[in-house]
């Protein structure tokens, strides 16, 4: 099997100003081998009028969510709005965006870290997020919520004796959704649904982000349709792309096997598992990778 590396670059909100000296992106800069992997300019959103017919067809020989074999989804393109604003607006007097990017891992039960989660300019968080009775631990905030059609649905069923009642509704939150599917109705994000802070992430931005970061050499079985990186993967690099400082929580670490699959569960007997569908040794290799070259801040538990 061939992947053909094929990406639209064109600034759409898509990138970090980088005014700040501290910068992520700096560090980028610097290494050779992260400088090639990187794209700045990546175009990050779909939007109404965004494809051309010219992108219909070179985008339609990707499977889904990487693009739109199979599938027609046109009608639905049509309904998204050109995103007026920013995901991440600049905070007034700073030039650094500082951003937290938090997963679901087990490494976060009774590690204290909300209050520094809270602390950030920007809180990340993606597919089953509850809080309530985690605050101590997760924080209480989310700016950007992360997510497909099937986590946001599933979710709510799924994790409901863990007190997860609906996708987060902060004030504002921004709502960023990965075209995994064609649907996902408004009445799942708990009231806070908005035509202007809803944004869809562009097939070209997931194909990079498997393509250059985590190519899992599992893409060359029989079961390559499945194969994609974590909806936790894609929020980290949105992360990436858009903030000066991101720090990760919840992410899978080398001591996993020390810790329940999610925080959640309280510290349960409940292993991380390895689906076949996502490369979790991959992922993990490159977040201590990025911790290393000081490009993330990954929180690996407590020594």
């Amino acid at each position: 099997m061939k992947i053909r590396l094929i990406f639209t670059s064109k600034p759409l909100y898509c990138c970090v100003l980088q005014k700040c000296e501290s910068s992520l992106w700096n560090v980028i800069k610097q290494d050779p081998e992260l400088r090639d992997k990187f794209i700045p300019d990546i175009r990050m959103f779909v939007h109404n009028g965004s494809i051309s017919m010219s992108e219909w067809n070179r985008l339609s020989h990707f499977n889904n969510p990487f693009g739109f074999m199979d599938f027609n989804v046109m009608a639905a393109l049509n309904l998204i709005p050109k995103p007026k604003n920013p995901l991440l607006p600049p905070k007034p007097g700073e030039e650094c965006i500082s951003c937290a990017v938090v997963g679901a891992g087990g490494v976060l039960w009774k590690s204290r870290k909300g209050r520094e989660i809270d602390s950030h300019d920007y809180v990340f968080r993606v597919n089953g997020a509850a809080i309530k009775g985690y605050e101590e631990d997760v924080g209480n905030r989310t700016d950007v919520y992360v997510h497909t059609s099937n986590s946001i649905t599933t979710s709510k069923y799924l994790l409901e004796k863990y007190n997860y009642t609906g996708a987060p509704h902060d004030k504002g939150i921004k709502y960023v959704m990965m075209p995994e599917d064609v649907h996902s109705p408004r009445t799942y994000y708990s009231g806070e649904f908005n035509e202007t802070r809803f944004y869809v992430l562009h097939m070209d931005f997931l194909r990079y982000t498997r393509n250059r970061f985590l190519m899992s050499p599992t893409l060359n079985d029989e079961s390559w349709p499945i194969v994609r990186p974590t909806n936790g993967a894609f929020m980290m690099f949105l992360a990436l792309q858009l903030c000066d400082k991101v720090d990760a929580y919840g992410f899978i670490t080398d001591d996993h096997k020390k810790y329940s699959n999610y925080y959640y569960e309280r510290g349960a007997n409940t292993p991380v598992i390895f689906y076949a569908n996502h490369d979790l040794d991959m992922e993990r290799d490159l977040w201590k990778t990025l911790h290393e070259l000081k490009v993330i801040n990954l929180y690996q538990g407590e020594p």
